[in-house]
């Protein structure tokens, strides 16, 4: 196997380790992810009127969002604890698209640092964790919420340069 297809969190015995990353160059690196919380209409006009009996769960989610970011390295056994410079929780209310469809909240977190890696999973966290939060505050009116599609929209900066997937 060769240096580059390596998995960097194996040793040559085959062990999990943490990459060593102090002999990086310390750049800015900013990372997105997305997600999405599927629902019930009625689910979705609750938590827009702020109805439901725990409280504004955007709110809730949002803050729940960004202490997830900055907790990622207690949470992902390899990652790194990072001074994060920025974490943004956004939403996007979609209503569905037709009568009996499902409503849609999108989430969108942007994590920036300045360091030796970078912030992809942190953004990953925050979006999870503020995903499962809106399931938690509103699975008392709909448990058939779907939580899809978490993924990393796009990465810049580092070594390996910038990934816009979306």
């Amino acid at each position: 196997m060769t240096d580059d297809a390596r998995l960097s969190h194996i040793d040559d015995q085959g062990r999990a380790r943490m990459v060593d990353v102090g002999d990086k160059a310390e750049t800015s690196r900013v990372a997105v992810a997305r997600g999405e919380v599927h629902m019930r209409s009625e689910t979705l006009r609750l938590i827009q009127a702020e109805e439901l009996p725990k409280g504004d769960v955007l709110a809730v989610a949002r803050v729940a969002g960004i202490m997830a970011a900055k907790r990622t390295h207690e949470l992902i056994p390899m990652c790194h604890q990072l001074l994060l410079s920025l974490v943004q929780i956004d939403f996007d209310l979609t209503p569905p698209p037709s009568p009996g469809g499902l409503a849609v909240i999108a989430i969108e977190a942007t994590v920036k640092t300045k360091g030796q890696t970078g912030v992809e999973m942190e953004a990953l966290t925050a979006v999870s964790v503020a995903a499962l939060t809106i399931y938690d505050m509103a699975k008392a009116v709909d448990r058939g919420m779907r939580i899809e599609a978490v993924r990393v929209a796009e990465k810049r900066g580092g070594k390996s340069g910038d990934l816009v997937l979306e």
